[in-house]
């Protein structure tokens, strides 16, 4: 989502240095800068790697300040194609509904995303902030694979959908991994501290011990953000590291 549209050359760089450091996940979404994230992947890294997953998103757009859902079945597959041809891609890896449209019926969004996988446009289907009962809803409609909710140790709102997914074997995908506030002298600070760590790290560390189905998509501009933000696969946290981060930060 961060990654710098007015400097292609770096933007190229950055996206080649998250292969090189192991990302194989990427995220995006035809709204992150009307498009233009889509084209700076594509230009950084297509013909992708065989084990590079892309992952777009519509249903949501974003005129200004605003972000407005949109979820009319037109529109979805317009945006579908759109980002086929900015991906340079024949099928998308993951097609996530950005936003549930309040105007218009799950079914018909959820339908829309399942004929353009009847048609070998898109393999999966992903849904973001969405609760258990609209999972639910749109599961039986068409397989879903993941769910991509705000989540960190602050804001774990998403704690009933995240139990949900680790029941149904859907891959959770926390936005806004890293809280946005880590005060000196807080939990997260002092095991940051213990460990040799950055507390952001500790932050991504704690996510991925908290199930296996959590797959954190922390957004960067930043190369020494990126650097740091994969390093956090390198950080063990013992139990009661996790059980104080578990209990006191919130």
């Amino acid at each position: 989502m961060r990654m710098p549209a007015d400097d292609p050359a770096a933007a190229h760089f950055l996206a080649r240095r998250a292969v090189e450091l192991g990302v194989t996940f990427i995220d995006t979404a035809d709204s992150y800068d009307l498009g233009r994230n889509e084209e700076l992947l594509a230009e950084a890294l297509h013909p992708y790697p065989d084990d590079i997953v892309v992952a777009t998103k519509a249903g949501q757009c974003h005129p200004g300040d605003d972000w407005i859902p949109l979820g009319r079945p037109e529109y979805l597959r317009q945006q579908a194609e759109l980002s086929l041809r900015r991906l340079r891609v024949d099928r998308i890896d993951l097609f996530q509904l950005h936003r549930v449209d309040p105007a218009v019926p799950l079914a018909d969004q959820i339908g829309a995303l399942r004929r353009l996988q009847d048609e070998g446009k898109v393999r999966h289907v992903g849904l973001s902030e969405v609760s258990v009962a609209q999972i639910t809803e749109a599961a039986g409609i068409t397989q879903i694979v993941s769910v991509q909710n705000r989540y960190n140790l602050e804001d774990r709102r998403s704690e009933d959908v995240l139990e949900h997914c680790e029941r149904h074997g859907i891959a959770f995908l926390p936005w806004l991994p890293i809280a946005p506030s880590v005060r000196p002298g807080s939990p997260v600070a002092e095991v940051a501290r213990r460990l040799g760590a950055t507390p952001a790290q500790v932050a991504l560390a704690w996510l991925l011990r908290r199930s296996e189905v959590v797959l954190p998509i922390p957004g960067t501009s930043s190369l020494r953000h990126l650097e740091e933000n994969a390093g956090a696969v390198h950080v063990a946290l013992s139990d009661e590291d996790f059980a104080e981060l578990r209990d006191h930060v919130r």
